[in-house]
């Protein structure tokens, strides 16, 4: 073989080796990746994010139609009906009277001979007895006192029972309990009011207010913070033959060390006015209940109460409700159609809702975010957004109703008898 001819072989070899080099086959197999496998790969990735993106809005989707659901099912269904859960009977008092407050989750019956704690299932959790004559209960986070009211004996209870009882000298006329346990009580005699303070077990506690009636007048109501060192009191008087009421606040913390009488604030703008009835809320709100008035106070100063809302009601007010973060009043509606208007307001004194209203109610009340208007044997009830969520009558009497643990159970007391009932 010539060397012409082994170069020329040659030559076609190398010839061959740079075409298949430089062609898709000869590149594949040279470790790189061919244009085909490049767009087997595009169309892969472009559908994975294309059902990646479907998941995405059926997620999405499912999200949005659950939360339609529970929107209904919270906010605008109207309850048309109802069915009875379960019912239970409870120990009959001997004497015929019996109260009940809703306490935490479950209820608290009280009598003139006893109370007991009953869960929301009706059973009784614990029981204690008592001789009174005019029981009066009042409740505050975890924590209720019973009184008995022109008498001299209170109940210091919590979830798991007595934690404490006192006597007082003077007749009991008020009382309030912290959510920590601190009881006040509003006593008078013929010259002074006075508001003494006990500890959870009962013992007294070394705080005291009085209000002399010839100077200053006495105290019409008092209530406590769920801390129990905020206090705050309506006091009436008479000036120039005048009467007027002050709205006072009280420190017994720290804070309140360096003023005298531990008196904080006093407001009078409302003093044109009886005001029966003051409440906290919470810890930084509270608000005074006056006839044709209602003021809403913010302590985030302790040290410095102020009046944030002044509301001046034209109409004749009828009744009062509250909640830790709600205000509820009825009024006279003489102008509308409906018999009574229904007013809420925030904590804070804004307006939540304004609704008419001519069920003929007996008492009212808010739970949670409802607000319940009863008598005997019929409810309605309104969300925060002033819907009506049910009004309707039913087979049996009671005399205190709430919202159980689920979206539409309401939990009946009256007489012996608790009830749960479903709204459908």
């Amino acid at each position: 073989m010539s060397n012409m001819d082994s170069m020329d072989r040659e030559q076609k070899k190398k010839r061959l080796r740079q075409r298949m080099i430089s062609s898709p086959g000869g590149q594949n197999r040279g470790g790189g990746r061919g244009l085909e496998e490049e767009e087997i790969v595009r169309k892969a990735e472009a559908y994975t994010r294309k059902k990646r993106f479907r998941i995405f809005i059926l997620i999405a989707a499912l999200i949005l139609t659950a939360a339609a659901v529970l929107y209904y099912s919270l906010y605008v269904r109207r309850y048309e009906d109802y069915r009875t859960a379960w019912e239970k009977q409870i120990p009959a008092s001997e004497n015929g009277f019996a109260g009940y407050e809703p306490f935490g989750s479950n209820v608290l019956k009280y009598t003139k001979d006893g109370a007991s704690y009953i869960n929301s299932r009706g059973k009784i959790v614990w029981s204690i007895s008592y001789q009174m004559k005019s029981p009066v209960c009042y409740v505050n986070g975890s924590y209720a006192v019973i009184a008995d009211r022109q008498g001299n004996s209170l109940y210091i209870c919590n979830q798991e029972g007595q934690r404490g009882q006192a006597e007082t000298t003077l007749p009991i006329l008020r009382a309030s309990i912290s959510a920590h346990g601190v009881t006040a009580v509003l006593l008078e005699d013929s010259t002074a009011s006075y508001i003494s303070f006990f500890k959870e077990d009962g013992s007294e506690l070394d705080w005291l207010i009085k209000t002399v009636m010839s100077k200053s007048g006495y105290l019409l109501d008092v209530s406590l913070s769920p801390e129990g060192t905020q206090v705050m009191v309506s006091n009436v008087y008479l000036q120039d033959g005048i009467m007027g009421n002050r709205v006072a606040f009280y420190n017994f913390s720290e804070y309140g060390k360096s003023y005298p009488d531990r008196l904080v604030g006093g407001f009078e703008e409302m003093k044109d006015s009886v005001i029966p009835r003051v409440r906290f809320l919470d810890e930084d709100h509270a608000c005074a209940f006056g006839n044709g008035q209602l003021g809403f106070f913010s302590l985030e100063n302790q040290t410095s109460p102020a009046l944030s809302a002044h509301i001046k009601l034209e109409e004749e007010l009828k009744s009062v409700c509250y909640s830790d973060q709600y205000v509820g009043v009825i009024v006279e509606n003489p102008e509308g159609e409906a018999d009574y208007r229904l007013d809420v307001y925030s904590a804070g004194g804004k307006l939540k809702f304004s609704k008419p209203v001519s069920f003929q109610y007996k008492e009212i009340d808010i739970d949670g975010d409802m607000v319940i208007l009863y008598n005997e044997n019929s409810c309605e009830i309104y969300n925060m957004s002033g819907k009506c969520r049910f009004s309707g009558s039913f087979d049996f009497t009671f005399s205190a109703v709430r919202a159980g643990k689920m979206e539409n159970e309401l939990i009946f007391t009256g007489g012996d008898t608790v009830r749960s009932i479903r709204l459908k």
